[in-house]
């Protein structure tokens, strides 16, 4: 479980991603796209962002690809709006928590029509 400042720093970075990413990024790879989670390793170095997109499973992997490559533009970008010792490299991850959260609640509806 992160401490209390990791905590900060992750929702820091994930409302600046947030905000930046709903404004759009000029790579057209990049559709509908929402920051769930960031954890970033305690160093500082590295940055998981977790998201959700939404689509097909190309569009996807697109918009993953597109997050990746734009991801230096990302970097500083929360350079230039979060002041921290050092900026993490950013890694753009797929969160599947959404799609488990569905089939759950198609499950259960499932077992109530019975």
């Amino acid at each position: 479980m992160p401490g209390d400042r990791m905590r900060r720093v992750n929702e820091a970075l994930r409302e600046v991603l947030s905000a930046r990413l709903a404004v759009g990024l000029k790579d057209p790879r990049v559709g509908f796209v929402t920051v769930t989670a960031v954890d970033t390793s305690p160093d500082l170095r590295q940055g998981r962002v977790y998201v959700s997109v939404l689509g097909t499973e190309e569009e996807r992997a697109d918009s993953l690809e597109g997050l990746n490559s734009s991801a230096g533009y990302l970097q500083s970008v929360i350079a230039a709006e979060v002041r921290m010792k050092r900026t993490p490299t950013l890694e753009f991850v797929y969160d599947d928590s959404i799609d488990h959260g569905f089939r759950i609640a198609e499950l259960l509806e499932e077992n109530d029509d019975r």
